[in-house]
């Protein structure tokens, strides 16, 4: 990878991006409060469990088919998985945690006047712009390979995951930097998966979480907003 493409990914990944991305625990501060995660074991175990069973089944694949739609300006294609993921989306949580992300983002991709006319056009075409959309479109405009993207918004999200355990489970913070260290190979595998699926088996079904992110919606005391 070239330096500047390098560099344009660890800002789009970096904690600092002003899209929000903290404030969000994907369900995890749930599990949390539910003493589903209480340790750094089963937090290592909740981080790989969802990376490879819903992140990987769907929301890597859809990013990897955004940014190839991206690239060529194929406007339906991006309108068509831009869609699906909004519509798979299972609970008001997760579906507000994207839009606002994503919306955050495309701002700043205009903001910032990275992107040129044509991606432009096509990202503020869709009736809503989740973060999967987005991040593509700020990738493809800074020229940052799409394995590269792939595997920087798996890690991003990973080290997110980690934070949020920092924070609120809580481990120490050379306990957190360990756990995220472990993770590699499973990022690296992750990516590979999201990379070969075929379409018919890209698959957002996870009930569990679902059902941790509704019951997130009423909890009594709450730090994230998801």
């Amino acid at each position: 990878m070239q330096s500047a493409s390098l560099i344009h990914l660890l800002q789009l990944t970096s904690p600092s991006l002003p899209i929000g991305a903290y404030s969000y625990s994907q369900g995890l501060e749930a599990a949390i409060e539910s003493s589903l995660v209480s340790n750094d074991v089963s937090a290592r175990r909740w981080i790989i469990d969802q990376l490879h069973l819903v992140v990987a089944a769907f929301e890597a694949p859809i990013l990897w088919r955004l940014l190839h739609a991206f690239s060529v300006r194929d406007k339906a294609g991006v309108s068509h998985w831009t869609e699906r993921f909004i519509a798979a989306r299972d609970s008001a949580e997760f579906r507000a945690e994207t839009i606002q992300m994503g919306y955050s983002l495309g701002k700043l991709v205009a903001d910032l006047q990275i992107a040129d006319a044509s991606l432009l056009d096509i990202l503020q075409c869709q009736t809503e712009i989740p973060l999967p959309c987005a991040l593509a479109c700020a990738a493809v405009a800074l020229d940052v390979p799409h394995e590269a993207a792939l595997l920087g918004m798996l890690f991003s999200w990973a080290e997110n995951q980690v934070l949020v355990c920092v924070k609120s489970v809580p481990l120490g913070q050379v306990s957190g930097q360990r756990l995220l260290l472990s993770l590699r190979p499973e990022l690296e595998q992750a990516a590979l998966h999201a990379q070969q699926l075929a379409d018919e088996d890209l698959s957002s079904w996870s009930p569990g979480l679902s059902l941790l992110s509704m019951r997130h919606e009423v909890q009594y005391s709450r730090l994230y907003r998801s």
